[in-house]
């Protein structure tokens, strides 16, 4: 297949492009390297089944694709809050973008959602068919709006036009090629215990997330990608192992082998209480479940961020 990924030069776009590329696809990366990095796309830019395009998706543009993954938004808190009228634009017009070019060429299109769309959840675990609870004007809401209205003109389209977009809802997902300063909590961590600095916990660390390795998750995008049959519904891919985010931040100093201590600062404003998904339809649909431990993923994570520091 000839594949546009957005986003290419990120976190989760650089381990997807190269699943795409071991996999025989031609491979198209588009990124404006808002949050993505070149050197990301180091160990494939040379690749001959491989073209690089700099560009914004919130700008119309042709291609000629059968498939198109659409990565292209900033993930973090600290990075969509930077600049939230551009993580919205991108988050709406940027997807109303590409499936118009799948409107006109007939190409699919796999639209990256995320768990911040059910917002502080009332129910656990989190189903696709629960609506969420999300703060509309919030500082969180350029991001988790912008996704749900994402979602919105994926199924518009489908409906109206015909067009085969599908949804992934990504769960907290961490590994290699994860910035350094992107403000998640696996990367913080890590980095401040690597450097035996302080790890800083919001609130009193009695919230909880469910923490995917990227390996899994990339390996849950390309087949609900590549499915033959259409898929009507979102699905949720994530890791449904939850932890406290206190216990995750002793498992990281202690597989550091840190002298960090840990401190607790304020919740930021609307930080979900809890996070784990509900993962039955993507293990009805494409057989699939998450295989990495969190201890395992975040010894291969730690190796990773010291080699770079």
């Amino acid at each position: 297949m000839r594949v546009l990924i957005t986003g290419s030069a990120g976190f989760i776009g650089t381990h997807l492009t190269q699943k795409f590329l071991d996999k025989g696809h031609s491979v198209i990366g588009l990124d404006d390297f808002f949050t993505g990095k070149k050197e990301n796309m180091k160990f494939f830019i040379d690749h001959a089944n491989f073209t690089f395009v700099e560009g914004d998706v919130r700008r119309a543009m042709v291609f000629d694709v059968d498939l198109i993954i659409n990565l292209a938004s900033p993930a973090s808190p600290q990075a969509y809050q930077l600049d939230p009228v551009r993580t919205i634009e991108t988050n709406f017009i940027g997807t109303l973008n590409l499936l118009k070019i799948c409107q006109a060429t007939g190409a699919r299109i796999l639209q990256a959602s995320t768990s911040e769309i059910y917002g502080d959840p009332l129910e656990s675990p989190q189903r696709e068919s629960y609506w969420g609870n999300v703060n509309p004007i919030g500082l969180r809401s350029c991001y988790d709006e912008g996704k749900r209205a994402a979602e919105s003109l994926c199924f518009d389209f489908w409906r109206q036009y015909g067009v085969d977009a599908r949804v992934v809802r990504i769960f907290n997902t961490y590994g290699p090629y994860m910035a350094v300063n992107d403000g998640r909590v696996v990367s913080n961590f890590i980095n401040q215990a690597i450097r035996d600095k302080p790890l800083r916990v919001f609130g009193t660390g009695m919230h909880t997330r469910s923490f995917c390795y990227v390996s899994d998750l990339v390996s849950g995008i390309y087949d609900i990608s590549t499915l033959t049959d259409s898929v009507e519904t979102p699905i949720n891919l994530g890791n449904c192992q939850e932890i406290l985010i206190k216990d995750l931040a002793e498992l990281v100093i202690k597989l550091s082998k840190s002298k960090s201590l840990i401190i607790n600062t304020p919740l930021p404003q609307d930080d979900p209480k809890q996070r784990k998904p509900d993962l039955s339809l993507a293990k009805k649909l494409i057989n699939w479940s998450p295989k990495v431990q969190l201890v395992s993923g975040l010894q291969q994570t730690i190796e990773y961020f010291k080699n770079i520091k």
